[in-house]
């Protein structure tokens, strides 16, 4: 196989379409890798350095293919980038006359019939609901896709959106009043008749799991899937072959039967009431799981008599909200909906109790108000593998974090692509002269008291060299609000603070401000592009690994120890070198950005895991020495900087 791909040469159709294009020797060995395995009908895991290209090394050879694709992707943002720009770039540059379609979740689309739910329910909704609901109303009426992020003018935090756009629970599908005109069945029409089709991984593995079971929509017809983002897929994979309740399910579940009663079956009195009970419970059962955000195993409240009494009440109401309506179902198809809903709660919920199988691990989780009980499997692949059997044969993987080191072991093992191609290509940015690495001198032990205000301390005079510029990375959120706090009024630059408003809105800020410093946690480590000046210094105050108290984390851990594995090196060191290449992908971006990486985990250089680390990154010079750190952002001399302080290299 030639790693030369025409189409992305210096006289290929991208270049003659595209002013500016230069070409990049690993965008083009990448393409050529994906069009032999479209060819060939192979699986190909490839890992893109930053820089890459590889949503053009994918998409050129998948639309010259003439093949039918879906490309999944892991955000909304990435997704409405393929559909508004690339694919339209690739399309016109090499004339193939394609059709694309672009399907997001159903809650992302305005559903007809819970629109009329929530103008019925007028009396409960609050001014600024109100105000929203009317909003709502009228650009309901000249939509043409019904996509809610259209919108501006109600916040995409409205608590109003949920309740006018449906899920896989409560759509009424052929049987509602509005089937006709329903955005979800356009969009998905358009989607079937598509010759490239880009969705998010949550869709893929819905369709997958339905697929499974006979009743997939859009995988039977497609000859070639693409996956970008790649390594969040065993993540998402263990959420779909899994199971688990919410207490938002059950919630939404009260809400539509009492709204559905009124217009329905008015006469049937103890319908209502056994929903309110319903309600009663669930909000006790929250109460009794403690305040506070938690994520345990269940062993840890399995014992406790008050968590089991009500959930055996919760079980026997959920089955006598079953049987009134099952009598109440034929009174029209919003009731025959809550019936089929609480019918397979009921279900889940008696998996949950029972929780035995040695194949899941059992745990609950605690946000706010709400609570969520899970059985998530120890292992996706199998699964995984069995659905791969009835699919297409050809799956790109791809993304700029999914080896350690040279290895993709870790990754193939956790999805049972073993047997898979796999290609690892390094960024073409020139990290040597444009970026720089500085491991601070005698940091404290991570684990003790002091250590965020010493990783403050170190961010001072990082921060007065690069003159803010900079994102704090955090590996917990209680670092993240310790580090606020000491920052306030003690740096010269603006304060931007993870939560205290949305994601896109502080970066925004970021980028207009062009000198300011934001702190975040996981939310920022990935999917985060910043270009240019504004954004030169990234500094992590600790190594990403998950915490060890996380009940998923301590069943895979203990499950790899019966097994005779080594758990830390097996598992956990190969999660958390990813997760750090997340975070240090967000620093160069383009060909001309530079900057500085702090990571002031002295990990790195005491124990000899470090080492693991340092061998997955970038070819960059490092330094301890904070002098340095002034050189680089002086654009002193780089000779004459690593002939000196930078010679420490560890």
């Amino acid at each position: 196989m030639t790693d030369y791909y025409a189409p992305l040469g210096e006289e290929g159709s991208l270049a003659r379409a595209v002013s500016g294009f230069s070409p990049r020797a690993p965008q083009q060995q990448m393409a050529a890798a994906v069009a032999a395995a479209i060819e060939t009908q192979n699986k190909l895991i490839v890992e893109a350095g930053t820089g890459t290209g590889k949503t053009f090394a994918y998409l050129m050879p998948a639309l010259d293919s003439g093949k039918k694709i879906i490309v999944s992707t892991g955000t909304r943002h990435l997704q409405d980038q393929l559909y508004q720009h690339d694919l339209p770039v690739v399309r016109d540059a090499l004339q193939a006359p394609v059709h694309i379609a672009l399907l997001k979740g159903r809650s992302n689309y305005l559903c007809h019939h819970r629109l009329a739910m929530a103008a019925s329910e007028g009396r409960s909704l609050s001014r600024q609901q109100a105000r929203d609901l009317e909003a709502i109303r009228a650009w309901s009426g000249r939509t043409r896709s019904g996509d809610i992020s259209g919108l501006a003018e109600v916040s995409e935090h409205s608590a109003l959106w949920p309740r006018v756009t449906s899920t896989v629970d409560n759509c009424l599908g052929q049987e509602c009043e509005y089937f006709q005109d329903c955005f979800v069945v356009k969009v998905r029409r358009k989607a079937l008749e598509a010759d490239v089709v880009v969705i998010n991984h949550h869709l893929l593995f819905a369709d997958m799991v339905l697929r499974e079971e006979g009743f997939g929509e859009l995988l039977p017809g497609v000859d070639v899937i693409i996956i970008d983002e790649a390594h969040q897929l065993p993540e998402v994979a263990s959420l779909f072959f899994g199971t688990r309740i919410s207490s938002h399910q059950l919630l939404d579940l009260v809400r539509d039967i009492q709204v559905e009663h009124l217009r329905e079956a008015g006469d049937m009195a103890a319908l209502p009431e056994a929903a309110r009970k319903l309600e009663g419970v669930v909000r006790r059962f929250r109460l009794v799981l403690g305040s506070g955000d938690r994520r345990a195993a269940w062993a840890d409240i399995a014992g406790n008599k008050q968590v089991r009494e009500l959930l055996q009440e919760l079980a026997a109401l959920l089955s006598q909200l079953v049987e009134w309506l099952d009598q109440a179902a034929g009174r029209g198809k919003g009731l025959e909906s809550c019936w089929q809903r609480s019918r397979l709660l009921s279900e889940s919920l008696v998996l949950l109790i029972e929780g035995s199988s040695s194949e899941y691990i059992h745990w609950f989780e605690t946000q706010g108000q709400a609570f969520r009980l899970n059985l998530t499997p120890l292992n996706v692949a199998p699964s995984f593998t069995r659905a791969l059997e009835v699919l297409p044969k050809t799956w790109v993987f791809t993304s700029a974090t999914l080896a350690v080191g040279s290895s993709f072991t870790h990754y193939t093992s956790r999805l049972g692509l073993d047997a898979a191609e796999t290609l690892q290509l390094n960024s073409p940015f020139d990290y040597k002269h444009n970026a720089l690495l500085y491991q601070p001198r005698e940091m404290p032990d991570p684990n003790g008291r002091g250590y965020t205000h010493a990783v403050v301390e170190c961010a001072h005079e990082v921060l007065a060299a690069s003159q803010g510029r900079a994102f704090m990375l955090f590996t917990s959120h209680s670092a993240l609000q310790e580090a606020a706090s000491l920052l306030q009024g003690s740096i010269d630059f603006p304060l931007l603070v993870q939560g205290a408003a949305p994601r896109s809105d502080l970066l925004e800020q970021f980028r207009q401000l062009g000198n300011a410093v934001l702190l975040g946690t996981s939310s920022f480590w990935e999917g985060v592009d910043v270009r240019g000046d504004a954004l030169s210094c990234v500094i992590i105050d600790r190594l990403p690994f998950a915490s060890p108290g996380d009940p998923v984390l301590q069943a895979r851990i203990e499950t790899l120890r019966e097994q005779g594995r080594n758990p830390f090196i097996d598992y956990q060191l190969p999660n958390a070198v990813i997760a750090l290449k997340q975070g240090i992908g967000r620093l160069i971006r383009d060909t001309d950005d530079r900057g500085v990486l702090v990571l002031c985990d002295p990990r790195l250089s005491r124990r000899s895991y470090g080492r693991v680390f340092l061998n997955s990154l970038p070819d960059m010079p490092r330094t301890q020495d904070p002098d340095a750190i002034a050189a680089f952002f002086a654009d002193v001399d780089f000779a004459e900087v690593e002939a000196s302080t930078m010679e420490q290299t560890l």
